[in-house]
């Protein structure tokens, strides 16, 4: 307790550090109240929003902004899904590769790319949230005034919100994006536990317990996802004469379990609506679609859960495999010099990298499985819808991930002023990946 203690006296005497965390806790203050605006011309207290399925998991997401009609409904979930969109692009036409390539200006280029991107899905998704998700008895105005109005309203809150995650990468602490995410899920926090508590009494403060005891172990296991890597040994050349290597160097080429983050689990989320939404369209004229409806409506049925899984596993393997280049490592290495003892440079080394790649994403992919279906466990176990959001799924995981990452870049300004770090041993690691060459 005194070693916490000192560190924190240690974090706030580095007048920067001190400055960015004061920052970052000033733009997060201005999020969380804004969520608290509600659109002109809607009652907040008449909305009849249900908490399951992909809704339920958007809202936990935006800090319960979704749910209240709030000027920042959408939040930066625009950004996020403009930013997936041409993330693929880039991967997969030639013109985004070479502005990719093209260095500062390339960035800015995709950066505005993005940013028009943002407005134009925001416009698409605030039109279909304010038509589908107000109801009539919530207005106090007429549906065609409220309607054009507060598109655009949640078009600006959206833009607003990606300046204030910009704000929060420059000036505060972090990735500002996705520290906006993990506040919203954060915020969410207190009242499920509370709600949690309540709804099992005096009497079930026992099982109260040992549900908080089981978070706590799905946390630490999320954590080793998060941070677990494959280590394969590689030998830089210092000096090469002829075909021999001298004064080689061995270092290590890591390769994350989980390369693909919290990705496949969004992807197979945004699909696992479609059964049921297709399936309600005969439901009046045929008993099996009725009954796929009613089955892929609930999160917690073994086929739901069985589908979604196999459709993180599915999503692993393909962002793993658009996400990391194993011809593109292998070329690096070659070009400085560097080689995997055993493998020929070149096609081999590439050749190696995939079959280990492929050997570790598959257990990485069914980890990230089970973290997913959790949630669904706990609900069935008895545990508040609220509150088993918390054990598991994207929201866990973006929460480890982004206090990993928070950590890890206020390590770096501690021990750059010789301060000891945060961990007594060892280093935290975030999400960033690296090629150690």
């Amino acid at each position: 307790m005194k070693r916490f203690f000192e560190t924190i006296k240690h974090i706030f005497s580095i007048e920067e550090l001190r400055t960015r965390i004061l920052n970052t806790l000033l733009f997060i203050t201005i999020f969380r109240l804004g969520s608290y605006v509600a659109l002109p011309g809607v009652e907040p207290d008449q909305m009849n929003f249900s908490s399951q399925g992909l809704l339920g998991l958007l809202d936990t997401f935006l800090g319960g902004a979704f749910s209240k009609a709030s000027i920042f409904a959408l939040g930066i979930m625009p950004y996020i899904s403009a930013s997936i969109a041409i993330q693929l692009l880039t991967m997969a036409l030639p013109y985004f590769q070479k502005m990719q390539k093209e260095g500062e200006s390339g960035r800015k280029k995709l950066n505005q790319i993005t940013r028009v991107l943002t407005i134009v899905v925001t416009l698409v998704q605030g039109t279909a949230y304010l038509n589908t998700t107000v109801p009539d008895e919530a207005l106090l105005v007429s549906r065609s005034l409220f309607s054009i109005s507060s598109v655009f309203v949640l078009a600006a809150g959206t833009m607003f919100c990606m300046w204030l995650g910009e704000r929060i990468t420059d000036k505060g602490v972090g990735n500002g994006i996705s520290m906006l995410i993990m506040i919203g899920i954060v915020s969410r926090f207190p009242g499920a536990i509370l709600k949690e508590f309540s709804s099992r009494g005096t009497g079930g403060i026992l099982l109260f317990v040992l549900e908080i005891v089981a978070l706590y172990f799905v946390i630490m296991g999320a954590v080793m996802l998060t941070q677990a890597v494959r280590r394969i040994p590689i030998q830089y050349a210092k000096q090469v004469v002829g075909n021999r290597v001298m004064g080689g160097q061995r270092q290590y080429l890591p390769l994350k379990l989980n390369a693909a983050g919290v990705m496949p689990i969004i992807f197979a989320q945004a699909l696992m609506f479609i059964p049921s939404l297709g399936a309600s369209y005969f439901a009046e004229k045929s008993d099996f679609a009725s009954n796929v409806a009613t089955i892929f409506a609930n999160y917690t049925t073994w086929q739901y859960n069985l589908l979604f899984a196999f459709l993180i596993i599915v999503f692993t393997f393909f962002y793993t495999a658009i996400s990391v280049n194993p011809q593109q490592i292998a070329d690096d290495m070659k070009r400085g010099g560097g080689f995997i003892p055993g493998v020929k440079p070149g096609q081999q080394t590439s050749e190696y990298i995939s079959s280990v790649l492929d050997r570790i994403t598959f257990p990485g992919s069914l980890m990230l499985a089970l973290v997913a279906i959790l949630p669904a466990f706990a609900a069935m176990a008895g545990v508040s819808t609220d509150f088993a959001h918390f054990f598991g799924g994207t929201s866990l995981l973006i929460m480890v991930g982004v206090v990993l990452d928070t950590l890890q870049q206020v390590e770096s300004y501690l021990l750059m002023r010789r301060y000891e770090g945060l961990m007594k041993s060892g280093r935290v690691t975030g999400r960033t990946e690296s090629v150690a060459i």
